[in-house]
């Protein structure tokens, strides 16, 4: 099967590995994995501050440089969510066949053992767009179940937002700042190695928080675990 990366500008600028996580994780599974050069921002940025006016190119520029693929995988939910959920709002229809990276994993693709290998203790933390709008339910865990070598430990507060928020950290910076030591708090309650989130923007807000207290636990995208191998090991 051939599909489109949408990389999301996250990733691109601050997450490369992701990408080429995706990529490996993709081409085991058996598809064709295409990169349109003429991606850019999705416009949720804008899109979510009010900024609508700008927000409204970058979705035709999306519809434009995506709309002649199967299938465009997005190792974000937020991002597949504007998509998804917010185009038609600025009068934009979205293109068909656009999934966030686990859907497409187990519901296009049917597969929830992707043949992972990952010898360490790791828990999972839902994003607010995956598991709210996209509603992506248990289709993280169920891969995360599957990779071998995997201890995964389950999370209290899971549901509970990291205070991230795209600019609401920046506008709110107590509130955001005490939401992630609430979240932070959970992960070291679990003792586990690694935190997992299918998001890196949560991920680096979090990921801040756990480095600057030097607590040891490392974060890293969802891709990225399930693209380890025994080889890789």
């Amino acid at each position: 099967m051939r599909v489109a990366l949408f990389l999301t500008c996250v990733n691109d600028t601050l997450f490369p590995e992701t990408g080429k996580a995706v990529v490996r994780l993709l081409e085991r599974l058996g598809c064709d994995v295409d990169f349109p050069p003429g991606q850019t921002c999705c416009g949720q940025m804008h899109f979510n501050t009010g900024y609508r006016d700008d927000a409204r190119p970058m979705a035709r520029r999306f519809v434009s440089t995506f709309g002649g693929h199967e299938a465009v995988v997005v190792p974000s939910g937020s991002c597949a969510a504007m998509v998804r959920e917010w185009y038609p709002s600025l009068g934009v229809e979205p293109p068909g066949g656009v999934f966030e990276l686990t859907e497409f994993i187990v519901d296009v693709l049917g597969v929830t053992d992707v043949g992972a290998y990952f010898p360490h203790t790791v828990t999972y933390h839902p994003t607010c767009h995956s598991l709210r709008s996209l509603k992506v339910g248990s289709r993280p865990v169920d891969l995360l179940s599957s990779v071998r070598g995997l201890t995964l430990l389950p999370l209290g507060g899971a549901e509970e937002c990291c205070g991230f928020g795209g600019t609401f950290s920046l506008k709110n910076p107590a509130v955001s700042a005490a939401m992630c030591a609430d979240k932070v708090r959970g992960v070291l309650d679990t003792g586990a190695e690694v935190l997992c989130a299918a998001d890196n923007s949560c991920l680096m807000h979090i990921g801040g928080a756990l480095s600057r207290q030097r607590t040891g636990v490392r974060v890293m995208h969802l891709a990225e675990i399930l693209a380890a191998t025994e080889e890789d090991s």
